[in-house]
């Protein structure tokens, strides 16, 4: 009899074949007959009220088939509503699928240019006349707040909404303690840089609308889409292509998803639209964009009374339909690990002419732990305590879980971990890292013209957003297993480890699973999606769930053919077997198939440590990273190999925002940094040898994998991580490395005033 053991095990990634060989189907890749292409006409202009679009030039230029303004979608345009902790003060500040009176941010969307040719479609938007009467700009959320000049009028405030996170009643005791300390940070707009950019196809038949291209949460939008296109749900199929990265910008509701549908079905042909990087960095979401000033209670001995603080977020020029993610987490996360128990968070999120922000990696949990893990190494230092000590005597030890997070006041959102041991991943990430020794032969020492330092800090991941996630297994006519599954692929081996999942469950081979189908809305009645790390705890759970009606449905089905009972049929491999020697495979039982789901209100949290050595070079403030060891417990790991990847590739992206990766906007609100001439992401020679170690000795209570979302962790602590090993190296500068990026300027002129 077969028994796997296949989750747990580092299997090289199922879908890399297709990769490798070339065969990865994107939009891109896509054709059909009567194709014609889109190129969408933005805003030059920050902020202004639209007097005139003349498109008569555009429209008789050979080959071009139509161009779509505001006027051609009606008396007023959709709006795209917000997904993710929607409040009553969004409403009014929502984006309109197309600008049809005012725009709002460079980059948004006048026209749309429908053509034979991409480049014929380029030539015709470029002689779109275009009538702006200029605006005042709100460049700085600073300026948002005077509330001078408003983005929407009729709102009388450019502040977006206020959320408060409270746990306890820190003010009393900031009131009594010993010592306070009050520092101020800021982590830069960026956002994900993935390879592919966002590409869409859609046809209409008369009868349904079919939109490739369609990622995250593919059932959402079917749903945002067809009642804006005022169309029955069903008519709308949403299907998923391979796609170069994800990171949680692509996927959302953006107005590309609409007028991209509409000119298909406007036209009764097929559309295709192809973001180029220009318009990635114009209009994507971008993310962070935070102020934050944080104050601290704490008794001589260092032991945290209390924690207050207050962020302000730049969030763009609407909300878009996760606009507020990244300042909720921002408000929830701040105490992070540590047992901090009485704390108040409060963060305003304004309104400025610049792209709309969503999220990206670790939403909200960078920017937080930016500021915490940076003021505690500021307080240690104060206090004469040791840096690690400090955080050893104020994490959450492991009698105290599960732990309770501040409360969201507004969203009436509480949320608890789910057990782990935090003191024990932040021991492992120092002796992986040699810390003592490090210490003494590192810390602030000037060696060959570089000042060197080191750092380590603690952190905490939610994942496994609910409410639910739905799966079925099917068999295929050959006998192999085809499981679809609500969850979406944006590139973290979804197939691989649904598989490994699914075979253990039914107790077959791997090669015994056909294929896995994430995302696509005709087969299940309903699908969630992957964001916030819920894709393996919800998804795969679902997968169980699924497998054990199946694998009752087929002992009763097989019971029937070979004349008994359904307990008396037995499994060997892909064989069911009866009492009496006859045996059945499963391709016999074709077309057999079973639905599961699993439910939970309850999020996972992986948690870990990480710790970092660093050089600064004086004469240039060029930052190296020479050393990266990087802990985490994740509960249980389904294939440790693609973990250790994602944990990897987060480290990466977290070094390119701790370092290099920002938008710039100048007083116009211009994005100055446009292209990836300017806006510079790390190379494989700014990367040092990353040592990454997954811990799998706290599984999960919520499921019944044991797991925990893990596929942000890596990149949370990233920022304040680098920032505490330059303060630790530039020390005898007295530097205070306390705004992201440290990009050589910045690093510079932090040792020039010093």
């Amino acid at each position: 009899m077969l028994t796997n053991r296949l989750v747990g095990q580092p299997i090289p990634r199922v879908e890399d074949k297709r990769f490798l060989l070339g065969q990865g189907c994107y939009v891109g890749d896509l054709s059909m007959p009567g194709l014609l292409h889109a190129v969408i006409v933005r805003s030059p202009v920050a902020h202004g009220r639209i007097i005139g679009i003349d498109t008569a030039a555009a429209r008789a230029l050979a080959g071009v088939h139509a161009v779509l303004t505001a006027a051609d979608l009606g008396a007023t345009p959709p709006t795209i509503p917000v997904r993710q902790e929607p409040l009553p003060s969004m409403l009014g500040l929502v984006q309109p699928v197309i600008a049809h009176d005012k725009v709002r941010y460079v980059g948004e969307p006048l026209a749309v240019v429908l053509a034979q040719t991409t480049a014929l479609a380029e030539d015709a938007a470029a002689l779109v006349a275009l009538d702006i009467a200029p605006l005042p700009p709100v460049a700085t959320s600073h300026a948002s707040a005077s509330d001078e000049v408003l983005l929407f009028e009729e709102n009388a405030t450019n502040q977006a909404v206020a959320l408060t996170a409270l746990r306890g009643d820190p003010d009393p005791l900031f009131d009594t303690a010993p010592y306070r300390r009050t520092e101020s940070f800021t982590v830069q707009r960026h956002s994900a840089m993935h390879l592919e950019p966002r590409g869409l196809l859609a046809s209409w038949d008369g009868a349904q609308l079919t939109m490739y291209g369609a990622a995250k949460v593919a059932f959402a939008n079917r749903k945002l889409l067809a009642a804006m296109l005022h169309i029955d749900e069903s008519a709308v199929r949403m299907v998923e292509n391979d796609v170069g990265g994800g990171f949680g910008v692509r996927g959302e509701f953006y107005p590309e998803d609409f007028l991209i549908a509409f000119a298909a079905r406007l036209l009764a042909r097929p559309v295709r639209w192809l973001e180029d990087r220009r318009e990635h960095m114009l209009s994507a979401n971008h993310a962070r964009d935070v102020a934050c000033t944080v104050e601290i209670a704490c008794t001589t001995e260092g032991k945290i009374l209390a924690l207050r603080a207050h962020a302000q977020c730049d969030i763009g020029a609407y909300v878009r339909t996760a606009g507020s993610t990244g300042g909720r987490n921002v408000a929830q996360v701040m105490t992070g690990p540590y047992r901090i128990e009485h704390c108040r968070t409060t963060v305003s999120l304004h309104l400025t002419n610049k792209t709309p922000v969503g999220t990206y990696r670790g939403p909200g949990r960078f920017e937080a732990d930016f500021c915490r893990e940076r003021l505690f190494d500021i307080v240690a230092a104060d206090l004469g305590i040791d840096r690690v000590a400090f955080r050893q005597m104020n994490l959450v030890p492991q009698s105290a879980q599960p732990w309770a997070l501040p409360t969201v006041v507004e969203l009436d959102l509480a949320t608890t971990t789910d057990g782990g041991d935090y003191h024990e991943t932040l021991r492992i990430c120092l002796d992986e890292f040699d810390w003592d020794k490090k210490s003494a032969d590192l810390s602030g020492r000037l060696i060959d013209g570089r000042r060197h330092g080191i750092a380590v800090g603690c952190y905490l991941e939610g994942g496994a957003a609910g409410p639910r996630e739905h799966a079925r297994l099917e068999i295929a006519t050959d006998g192999k297993i085809v499981v679809h599954v609500g969850s979406s692929s944006v590139g973290q081996g979804v197939e691989t480890v649904f598989s490994q999942i699914a075979a253990d469950a039914l107790d077959l081979p791997l090669t015994a699973i056909g294929a896995v189908v994430h995302g696509n809305t005709d087969v299940l009645a309903e699908g969630f999606g992957s964001y916030s790390s819920r894709s393996t705890v919800l998804g795969g759970s679902a997968i169980l769930d699924s497998a054990t009606h199946l694998r009752a449905a087929w002992r009763v089905a097989a019971a029937t053919r070979l004349g008994c009972s359904p307990a008396e049929i037995t499994q060997d491999s892909d064989r069911l077997l009866g009492p009496n020697g006859r045996a059945l495979p499963l391709a016999a039982l074709a077309g057999l198939a079973a639905d599961g789901v699993f439910s939970s209100t309850r999020r996972t949290y992986s948690y870990g440590a990480h710790a970092a050595h660093v050089s600064v070079d004086i004469e240039t403030g060029a930052v190296g990273v020479h050393d990266y060891v990087a802990i985490e417990d994740v509960g249980r790991a389904i294939n440790p190999l693609t973990l250790h990847g994602q944990t990897l590739g987060a480290v990466v992206q977290g070094l390119g925002g701790a370092l290099l990766e920002e938008f710039v906007y100048d007083d116009q609100a211009q994005l100055l940094t446009g292209s990836l001439a300017d806006y510079l992401l790390p190379v494989a020679t700014d990367i040092p040898h990353i040592r990454a170690r997954i811990l799998q000795n706290h599984p999960s209570p919520t499921n019944p994998l044991g797991a925990k979302g893990a596929g942000e962790g890596g990149i949370i602590p990233v920022g304040a991580l680098v920032a505490n090993a330059v303060a630790d190296a530039l020390r005898a500068h007295h530097a205070a490395p306390n705004h992201l990026p440290l990009s050589p300027p910045r690093v510079w002129a932090m040792i020039a005033r010093a």
